[in-house]
């Protein structure tokens, strides 16, 4: 049962295969051409997805973790062979430099790969994969990812009917301040708490963990779903047998090396790009198609 278009019109475990492989790349390979390449990916998916709307909200996140990482790396860690500077006599060393900018490349792509992830793997499709031999660990998860966007609304809806009984956190002296604070948070946990209790019942009730669990959707693999986990499982193998030869990895200390890439890694990057930009390739298809039926 699927009905939806393009990327996501796919059976959940092509598509939860892929964000496994984006993460390995991202993880494995610590190499300025590969992470860019991921980085763009996931840009790129966002926009096909909902036209960037998360990631122009997150916007102000991203480019502080981005500096945050740049910044405390030179200054924490001071190896490297080619110093740049000195600063309070710390030597800021090139290798430093660029591997908090790797570290940074690695991080915020992880970060805007979830938002896709989240868009692409519904709560209902992250149940239908693991519910069968996990159901308890798949639903801890789920609720876990929920709670995030849920305290946050409660938190606001709160901090505003307090304000009505002058019961503020940006005024009023530091003492003041703080029991305030201590007052909205004991309402949060109380109400989530109270609903956890509920939702707990109403489990019980329903016979939940009595028998195998059954799932209300049914996705069923097409050719087009077996196609493209084939494809997707021979890039990802082939991807990681290059990584366990050595290859897609910048040597960064004791000296930075030389931003090349050797026939191996030439050969490596072609897969990975096959891999990364596949998704686009199919919504770049679905896009041509709509239109070109108009």
């Amino acid at each position: 049962m699927n009905n939806s278009f393009g990327f996501k019109s796919l059976h959940p475990a092509v598509c939860f295969l892929y964000y496994i492989g984006l993460i390995i790349i991202n993880t494995v390979f610590i190499h300025p051409y590969f992470l860019l390449m991921a980085l763009l990916s996931a840009i790129l998916l966002n926009f096909f997805h909902n036209q960037g709307k998360e990631i122009r909200k997150s916007a102000k996140f991203y480019i502080f973790i981005s500096v945050v990482i740049l910044i405390i790396n030179p200054l924490f860690s001071h190896r490297g062979a080619t110093i740049l500077f000195y600063l309070s006599d710390q030597p800021i060393t090139l290798e430093s430099i660029m591997f908090g900018f790797l570290m940074m490349l690695s991080i915020v792509t992880i970060l805007i790969s979830f938002l896709s992830f989240n868009f692409i793997i519904s709560e209902d499709k992250f149940i239908y994969l693991f519910s069968s031999f996990a159901p308890k660990t798949a639903l801890l998860i789920m609720m876990s990812f929920r709670f995030v966007p849920l305290l946050k609304r409660r938190l606001k809806e709160i901090t505003n009917v307090q304000k009505t009984r002058g019961i503020s956190l940006k005024s009023g002296t530091i003492k003041q301040r703080a029991k305030a604070g201590i007052s909205i948070l004991f309402i949060l946990m109380t109400w989530s708490l109270e609903e956890a209790l509920q939702t707990a019942d109403s489990m019980k009730a329903r016979g939940y963990g009595l028998g195998k669990r059954s799932s209300y959707y049914v996705y069923r693999f097409y050719k087009q779903d077996v196609f493209f986990l084939i494809w997707f499982s021979l890039l990802l193998v082939s991807i990681v047998l290059q990584g366990v030869l050595g290859f897609g990895k910048l040597e960064i200390y004791p000296q930075l090396e030389v931003l090349s890439l050797s026939n191996g890694d030439n050969y490596l990057f072609i897969l990975v790009l096959l891999f990364l930009f596949t998704p686009h390739l199919i919504e770049g298809r679905e896009y041509l198609k709509w239109h070109l039926s108009k």
